[in-house]
């Protein structure tokens, strides 16, 4: 275990490193970043001022060395647009946009549980197919529109919900299940087919012979190996689930990471898109670490791959 865990990690800081270079390099592809912070407007006395006073004029190889080294002590430069730290603005932002995640991820894993067992144990029936159309039409429909039918229903309508902030836990139900349905048809098919295969499979059939109760061949024994490729799908999805959150963010007006990321865009803040690009794309390389990690756990076979 340790040496597979080793292995992974030793993995986990390569892509680390990549994803640091990349993040690094888009913002100088994308064209001067001078003359981004500085306005297509500026003279070249200012554009020239400001490729000085952040540095932009010396080797990139030094500037990627200098920003890494500030970056891994969680400085990220100033935000030119708000005069403030960089830390200091996604600071005040990822709390929002974590709890976001973490409950739209916790919500496509509870409604896909149920409807992925059933289907399951009842396969090829009208069970199945209802089950599985409930799942898809969360992947048919377009986020942004679903949250939009729920605000004017929920919100105007009904008037049970706030439409936007985050004041309470009840301005985070609707964007949770916006974003989490979305997520539900993934976790739902693997779960499906994962349970029919472990179903199938000798050591369940002797359970049953055994005459070992229905419920416990189907929770403690074949959920917890069908569940397994679960784990892993679960940090990729919340990767995306962070990553993605901006469009809802957006619709329900919550001031987290994603929207960050798009005023920053719009207002040319390089600092800060940079820093989100990193901070976004670590947190996806630690989940699939930690991910990797608790799989081994959970089945020792993989330990020897």
């Amino acid at each position: 275990m340790i040496v597979y865990t080793l292995k992974r990690l030793a993995l986990a800081l390569v892509v680390a490193v990549i994803v640091s270079l990349v993040s690094f390099m888009l913002i100088r592809v994308s064209g001067d970043p001078a003359i981004a912070l500085a306005g297509e407007a500026s003279s070249a006395e200012q554009i020239q001022h400001i490729r000085e006073q952040y540095g932009f004029d010396r080797p990139l190889l030094v500037q990627y060395l200098d920003w890494s080294w500030r970056a891994l002590q969680g400085d990220f430069g100033e935000s030119p647009y708000f005069r403030l730290p960089v830390s200091q603005i996604m600071g005040d932002r990822i709390g929002v946009t974590m709890t976001l995640g973490g409950c739209s991820l916790a919500f496509a894993v509870l409604l896909s549980l149920p409807l992925g067992i059933l289907a399951a144990v009842h396969p090829n029936t009208w069970v199945d197919r209802l089950a599985l159309a409930i799942a898809v039409l969360g992947q048919a429909m377009p986020s942004f529109w679903f949250g939009l039918i729920m605000i004017i229903f929920f919100s105007v309508t009904l008037r049970w919900l706030p439409v936007s902030g985050t004041g309470s836990w009840r301005h985070f139900v609707m964007p949770t299940i916006a974003l989490g349905y979305y997520a539900t048809p993934a976790f739902m098919r693997l779960i499906r087919s994962g349970m029919i295969e472990v179903l199938s499979s000798d050591y369940i059939r002797t359970a049953r012979a055994k005459g070992l109760r229905w419920p416990k061949i189907l929770f403690k024994h074949a959920l917890r190996n069908a569940i397994i490729p679960v784990v892993s799908l679960a940090a990729v999805q919340f990767g995306f689930m962070l990553g993605g959150s901006i469009i809802i963010e957006s619709v329900f007006a919550l001031h987290g990471i994603g929207y960050l990321a798009w005023e920053s865009i719009g207002r040319s803040d390089l600092p800060v898109v940079q820093a989100i690009v990193l901070m976004l794309s670590l947190i996806y390389v630690v989940l699939t670490l930690l991910s990797d990690i608790l799989n081994a756990v959970l089945d020792p076979r993989i330990r020897v791959k």
